[in-house]
């Protein structure tokens, strides 16, 4: 059964990556610029560009495993990170602050105009 849980240890890659990329070339960025091996069992957690997708990169027993988190609208809310860094030790409390507080970008209203409607 996949599972992510409080004891695992999570790194946040605070770059943004391209998420057409999968589970070899996402374990790529984590041994080359990350310095970490995926084979150790970390979680580890990339976003794109505009921070509304996530993706996860985990070992499990039999594989490794892709968490896909989109969101149709906001944005993922990212910890305050030092720009020359290649990797951030986040907890599991963190993950869930992230994912549970999505930053609602700001909405446009407009107006609706019915020109069926018939003014007497």
């Amino acid at each position: 059964m996949f599972h992510l849980h409080s004891s695992l240890k999570y790194y946040l890659y605070p770059l943004p990556v391209d998420m057409r990329k999968s589970f070899y070339t996402l374990s790529g960025v984590v041994n080359s610029l990350m310095n970490q091996n995926v084979r150790d069992g970390g979680v580890f957690i990339f976003m794109n560009r505009h921070q509304n997708v996530m993706k996860i990169l985990h070992m499990e027993y039999a594989g490794l495993v892709i968490y896909h988190k989109r969101l149709e609208s906001g944005r993922f809310n990212l910890p305050a990170f030092d720009e020359t860094t290649t990797s951030i030790t986040i907890n599991w409390q963190d993950l869930m602050a992230m994912v549970q507080s999505v930053r609602i970008r700001s909405a446009k209203l407009r107006k609706i105009v019915n020109k069926n409607l018939l003014f007497s």
